[in-house]
């Protein structure tokens, strides 16, 4: 019978991942540095798969004036994570939202995009006079996604502002390929900031749209808020651009066996 009194060092793994802090600031610093405003960090889908909740304690642990203001996250499920790791950013919900999560919305105070009149309808009525649920409108302009159509929201911005119990304090859109279509990108640009102007920049306090791709290459009349997502984990979605970034994770292994064979 084996002796199970036996005792062995426990086994390192023989892969792994190891994720620099270091270098997840140097490229936060890199799009600080690019005059798109301030900064929304993008942790959507685990932060690139580089682990959420460790991601958002290294930026909020940067200097008072240079952390981010908002962790942008793609679902109510990861709000939570960050939420109950207790991470204090302001948390940014970049799509819309179910009617049956917005009472948790409203509750814990995170900041949803809203797409249509009834999303925002909603809003309203879950939330107070008293304790405003700070909101920003999503524009339609071209991807398809989610967000009112630009002359939509012209014809309904009035209905939008007798919403009492909501503070408007932002506005976006999406680019979805910034990185390989500039016609179509610039054309999203020009219809973004065209309504912009429509409606009057001074009313928005949070004016976004550039992702990593439209960080680096693009540049709006009215944005003082930029999205990065691929460039806070250093990989640049278009090339000339990548001497900048310095990559978060290096994938890792042990060699197990080494073998000389016979050409």
């Amino acid at each position: 019978m084996p002796d199970t009194q036996l005792s062995f060092p426990v086994s390192s793994p023989r892969a792994w991942a190891e994720i620099s802090f270091a270098h997840l600031r140097h490229n936060y610093r890199v799009v600080n540095q690019d005059q798109h405003g301030a900064v929304m960090a993008v942790l959507k889908a685990g932060a690139y798969g580089h682990g959420i909740k460790k991601i958002a304690g290294a930026l909020e642990s940067l200097p008072r004036e240079e952390a981010p203001p908002f962790f942008g996250v793609a679902s109510v499920i990861e709000a939570r994570r960050l939420a109950e790791a207790g991470i204090k950013t302001r948390i940014y919900l970049l799509g819309p939202s179910c009617p049956f999560e917005r009472e948790e919305i409203v509750a814990r105070g995170w900041t949803p995009c809203i797409s249509s009149m009834e999303e925002a309808q909603d809003f309203h009525r879950l939330s107070s006079s008293s304790a405003k649920l700070r909101v920003h409108l999503t524009v339609d302009t071209g991807m398809g996604r989610g967000g009112f159509l630009p002359y939509d929201l012209v014809e309904n911005i009035g209905e939008l502002d007798l919403l009492v119990n909501l503070q408007i304090e932002g506005i976006g859109s999406h680019l979805p390929s910034a990185d390989e279509d500039d016609a179509f990108t610039l054309s999203q640009f020009k219809t973004f900031d065209d309504l912009i102007e429509t409606l009057g920049a001074d009313r928005f306090q949070y004016i976004h749209l550039a992702n990593s791709a439209g960080i680096l290459a693009y540049q709006s009349r009215f944005t003082n808020l930029c999205r990065p997502g691929l460039m806070l984990y250093g990989v640049s979605p278009m090339e000339p651009f990548q001497n900048k970034l310095k990559p978060v994770l290096s994938l890792k292994s042990k060699v197990s066996l080494v073998r000389t064979l016979p050409a």
